[in-house]
């Protein structure tokens, strides 16, 4: 789809249930995102709504952007998390990440008003945005046109973007246009940043983690889920042999899981990488120490129970 210059961003319709924003006044039917195998269609039928009409002080119940200081870092704050509450549509939440090489926003929420903006540009704006998949697509394209940013998406799940820039940056280094579809393995969202882009695959074919490299910092949003035990505390004498923290789903909401191949092939993106804390797509998903070896335990797990006792995974280390 292409963007109509003659209307109003406040104006274009966004799905109720996935948060993704078209480019035309007529939404298709029904939202290609909800009816793709990996989401639903509601049981009360497909509905759209619109910035304006969410931002609208007659809006029940009217929301509101909790933008904070992520837990369990230090007083010098670099992490802060954005949310909406009350849950809208998916009601995944962004990071905002504080770095010497400018501010970077990773995944996205549908709702913006101008509180939320005013605070952001209180801690120095946004000088890229990142998005892990297209579930949190939402409206991007107004956060890139706000903060006058690019936004960086994945060249593999471009299908997937319902809203494109009047001048498309086709291509990683392209030039015009906000979105930035990237391509290969890794993109350093903002040179010398040392906040890398890894691509993984698995839920979608350019589903990615964000790794902050010198923070040893994993943000996960769902290309990794965080589950309950993850997150449980186990005290000093910690979890029990069998109890894993991540799950590796194809889809969540109708949870169908990832073949052993493709967590398999997670692993081996990330492999590489060093990090102490991981960080999921929801409030709570929040996993501390130990956090690499914790994957792929967890993804040992997870093949093992679906019967692939000899999988090569079994024979991966942290090393």
């Amino acid at each position: 789809m292409t963007s109509d210059k003659d209307i109003d961003p406040l104006d274009l319709p966004i799905c109720t249930t996935c948060g993704t924003q078209f480019s035309t006044p007529t939404p298709p039917s029904p939202c290609p995102i909800c009816d793709d195998p990996r989401q639903y269609l509601p049981p009360s039928g497909q509905d759209y709504t619109t910035l304006r009409a969410l931002r609208a002080p007659t809006h029940e119940p009217p929301l509101k952007n909790i933008l904070a200081p992520l837990n369990n870092t230090n007083t010098n704050t670099k992490i802060y998390t954005l949310h909406t509450t009350p849950k809208h549509c998916i009601g995944q939440r962004a990071f905002l990440l504080l770095t010497p090489r400018g501010n970077i926003l990773w995944d996205c929420i549908p709702y913006l008003d101008d509180d939320t903006i005013t605070q952001i540009n209180a801690l120095g704006g946004i000088s890229a945005i990142i998005i892990s998949h297209p579930h949190y697509y939402a409206t991007h394209l107004v956060w890139a046109e706000v903060f006058n940013c690019p936004v960086y998406l994945s060249v593999e799940d471009r299908e997937w973007v319902m809203r494109l820039s009047p001048q498309d940056s086709s291509v990683q280094g392209g030039s015009g246009g906000k979105q930035i579809f990237w391509e290969g393995k890794e993109v350093e969202v903002l040179p010398g940043s040392g906040v890398i882009g890894v691509k993984t695959g698995g839920h979608f074919p350019g589903s990615s983690v964000l790794w902050w490299k010198d923070e040893r910092v994993m943000f996960l949003a769902d290309t990794i889920g965080t589950i309950p035990s993850g997150v449980g505390d186990y005290g000093s004498r910690g979890r029990r042999e069998g109890t894993a923290s991540y799950t590796f789903m194809w889809s969540y909401p109708n949870m169908i899981p990832l073949p052993p191949d493709e967590v398999h092939g997670i692993w081996k993106a990330i492999k590489h990488t060093e990090f102490d804390r991981a960080y999921g797509a929801f409030m709570g998903m929040d996993t501390v120490g130990n956090c690499k070896k914790r994957v792929l335990d967890s993804a040992k797990i997870f093949v093992r129970a679906m019967g692939y006792l000899d999988h090569a995974i079994h024979e991966e280390d942290c090393a």
